[in-house]
């Protein structure tokens, strides 16, 4: 049986799973890919005093994983982007397959790196860069291969999830995320995680797999979580929804939706019972209808077990000699449509609107001449009197779907008026019927 050389780059979290499960199984490994996956070399800034090497090379150089002649398959394991970009670009040059998680580096570099690749003739792999140890990537690219996909809408970042899912006990945000900290499910700076920038990410990936366009992470439209609150985690409860932190794109016929914001999901969707810090996805194909992908979103031997998955792939094709090899967007390059991202102006959803509203006469009335002069329709509206403290009162409103640039123009209108206090809260809402 023929050995595969892999060097791993990054012994961290991520890469001490995988050299942990590369030893450990090596023999159902090697019995799946058809060759023995031997570690030939690993490089980390950081050695692992609980790792036993077994006198594999090691050093703190990363680079002297892609100059080591003997290395089949580089495994970035680094993270970030500048560095990363670095190495898998020169391990490319150098002739080197390229396994990584790295989903920041693919959603703002991958379309050079891709490129690159292609000239090179080599493999660049990416499944462990979306939703962990979840096969999304494999779904939509292979498993998917027949379908026009439509729309792909997940809860891609565990953090965010917990952090909401916690909140549903009247929790406030602050309390949960120094929790979610403690817990080690959120970095000491929690910004890529509560303000969806990682989700924005491993959207803007599964949108180019999903829908044959180049990546666009630049234009991908993001929107946090720090200014949701217990109460309106509550009062969409009673409304009938959940509130969770989605990515969701969009296929159109003038361009794509690549969105990332809090969005009010029905009680009864599947992926409203989605909690903690678990990841799932829905992908929405014309053949095989709704399909849901659910499962651990990060962790050591989760994420490895991706990682793995892509080894193997790869080393299947340097053992064979074959050159056959899935396109690294699902599409052959000459394939790829050029639909750009559509502002957010653009979008329809319906929205859950609180607006904190004097305790006056004809208030109400007010609202909803303005809600109608913009062409929205109310689904249904709320308003408690013993929420009523200091002569102001909050008004909840469910409107029925619209295009955000009609309700843009309504807030900025409510907000104007005298007789509202402060800003309207925006939560858009998703059937995904």
């Amino acid at each position: 049986m023929k050995d595969v050389s892999v060097g791993i780059c990054g012994l961290g979290t991520v890469g001490g799973g995988t050299f942990n499960v590369l030893t450990r199984n090596a023999k159902i490994i090697a019995g799946r890919a058809g060759c023995n996956i031997r570690i030939g070399r690993v490089a980390s800034r950081t050695p692992r005093e609980d790792i036993d090497m077994g006198g594999i090379p090691f050093s703190t150089d990363i680079f002297d994983v892609i100059n080591d002649p003997d290395i089949d398959v580089v495994v970035e394991l680094i993270g970030g982007y500048e560095a990363a970009r670095e190495l898998v670009l020169a391990a490319i040059k150098n002739g080197k397959h390229v396994v990584t998680a790295n989903k920041a580096l693919i959603a703002v570099h991958g379309n050079e790196i891709f490129e690159a690749a292609e000239k090179a003739n080599v493999i660049v792999a990416y499944e462990a860069g979306v939703a962990g140890g979840i096969p999304v990537i494999k779904s939509v690219r292979e498993g998917m291969a027949a379908n026009r996909i439509d729309w792909i809408a997940g809860i891609i970042n565990g953090t965010g999830n917990y952090i909401l899912t916690e909140m549903r006990a009247g929790r406030e945000f602050a309390e949960v995320l120094k929790e979610a900290q403690d817990l080690g499910y959120a970095e000491a700076d929690p910004t890529f995680d509560v303000e969806g920038i990682d989700a924005a990410h491993k959207l803007t990936i599964l949108a180019s797999a999903g829908f044959g366009v180049p990546l666009q992470f630049e234009r991908a439209y993001t929107e946090g979580i720090s200014q949701i609150t217990p109460y309106d985690i509550a009062h969409a409860e009673l409304l009938g929804y959940r509130i969770k932190h989605l990515g969701i794109a969009r296929r159109r016929e003038d361009g794509i939706e690549l969105r990332v914001h809090p969005t009010l999901v029905p009680r009864s969707h599947l992926i409203a019972q989605v909690d903690g810090v678990l990841n799932a996805v829905l992908v929405d194909g014309d053949a095989v209808g709704q399909t849901m992908y659910y499962g651990p979103g990060a962790g050591d031997e989760a994420t490895a077990s991706a990682v793995i998955a892509d080894i193997v792939d790869v080393a299947r094709t340097v053992s064979s000699g074959s050159s056959q090899r899935v396109p690294y967007l699902g599409f052959d390059p000459s394939a790829l449509e050029d639909l750009g991202v559509l502002p957010m102006e653009d979008i329809q959803s319906a929205y859950y609107l609180r607006i904190t509203a004097m305790d006056h006469p004809g208030v109400l009335a007010k609202v909803a001449s303005i809600l109608s002069e913009h062409g929205i329709n109310i689904e249904s509206i709320m308003q408690k009197e013993s929420e009523l403290k200091d002569g102001r009162i909050p008004v909840i409103i469910l409107t029925h779907t619209v295009q955000e640039r009609q309700v843009n123009r309504a807030i900025e209108e409510l907000e104007a008026l005298t007789d509202i206090d402060g800003q309207v809260v925006r939560i858009r809402a998703e059937n995904f019927n």
